[in-house]
Order: C-alpha cells, then sequence, then structure tokens
C-alpha cells in the first residue's frame, strides 16, 4: 500500500516538477552590455548599449541605446515569441524576425540586407538561472563571410523610490 502510494504520489509530482522547470522566463529589465566580457567576432563591438526590455509573452520589445564608430544610435524592436515573422525597421534597413521558446530559451532568427548583400543571423537569448546575466549568441553569415558573437548583458537594479519626507 504505502510502495503504491509513493508511486502515485511521484507520477503527480514528476509532470509539477517538469512543469516548473521549463517555466520561461522573462526577460523584461534593463540591461548594460559588458563590454569587457563579450566577444564579437570579427566586427567591431560598440562602446557602450544599453536595452530595456518589456517581454508580456507572446509580446516583447527592445528599445536599445547604443554608442559605436558611428555616434549614438536609438531604435525600438518588437517582437513575438511565437514564431511569427515580424518587420522591424532600424533607419532604411529592414529587419525580418522570427522568435521562438527552445526549451527557457529564445531562438532568434534575422533576415537583413546590407550594402546591397543578404545577411542572416541566427541564435538565442538565454537567461541565467538568477536572473542578472542574459547572454546572447548570434552567428552571422553573408557572402563577406560568417562570425559568431557572444553578448553579455547585466541586468541593472531598479532604482528604490524617494519617498519625499515632511518637515515640522
Amino acid at each position: 500500500m504505502i510502495r503504491k502510494l509513493l508511486s502515485l504520489t511521484f507520477l503527480i509530482a514528476l509532470p509539477v516538477a517538469s512543469a516548473f522547470a521549463q517555466q520561461k522566463p522573462d526577460f523584461s529589465g534593463t540591461w548594460k552590455l559588458n563590454v569587457a566580457k563579450s566577444d564579437f567576432g570579427a566586427l567591431p563591438g560598440p562602446e557602450s548599449r544599453t536595452d530595456v526590455i518589456t517581454h508580456k509573452d507572446p509580446a516583447l520589445s527592445n528599445s536599445v541605446t547604443v554608442t559605436n564608430a558611428q555616434g549614438k544610435q536609438e531604435y525600438t524592436l518588437n517582437y513575438t515569441t511565437d514564431g511569427k515573422e515580424v518587420l522591424n525597421k532600424i533607419g532604411e534597413r529592414e529587419l525580418r524576425s522570427t522568435l521562438k521558446w527552445s526549451g527557457t530559451d529564445l531562438a532568434v532568427t534575422v533576415k537583413t540586407a546590407y550594402n546591397g548583400m543578404d545577411v542572416s543571423a541566427a541564435g538565442t537569448w538565454a537567461l541565467a538561472a538568477d536572473g542578472k546575466t542574459l547572454t546572447i549568441s548570434v552567428h552571422y553569415a553573408s557572402a563577406m563571410g560568417e562570425t559568431d558573437q557572444k553578448l553579455i548583458f547585466e541586468k541593472q537594479e531598479s532604482a528604490p523610490a524617494v519617498v519625499p519626507t515632511k518637515t515640522p
């Protein structure tokens, strides 16, 4: 009897544990690129980059502020995490992207053109178990060649609300 009860408890707990282990993370937050820890491959890296991500599955919005050799750029990219293709623009350049869940990571594909050549990118967004590090790994391919990047972002703590004090 006890053996049957333990077996039944195990069978009930197993799907619950699996569901908990596969829970999809929330990428929301302000993320600062750690330039020193990142690997930009054959491409030049930025001086700085901050991403503000708002994630309410399946909607994901990423507002990017980057400073590089071309100066400061700001743009917002809007996605869905259900695998549907979305169109975003950075300046005149169009990006066709899909995001879909692969376990607890987001699998990302992007197609665009640069200097008249097709460029494709495939990668993943992975959030560390503690929720404080976002790693974006990307493989780029074009007629110019291929390269890989690993971008390491650190979550920025929200500033505590300042409560005014009354003086008598």
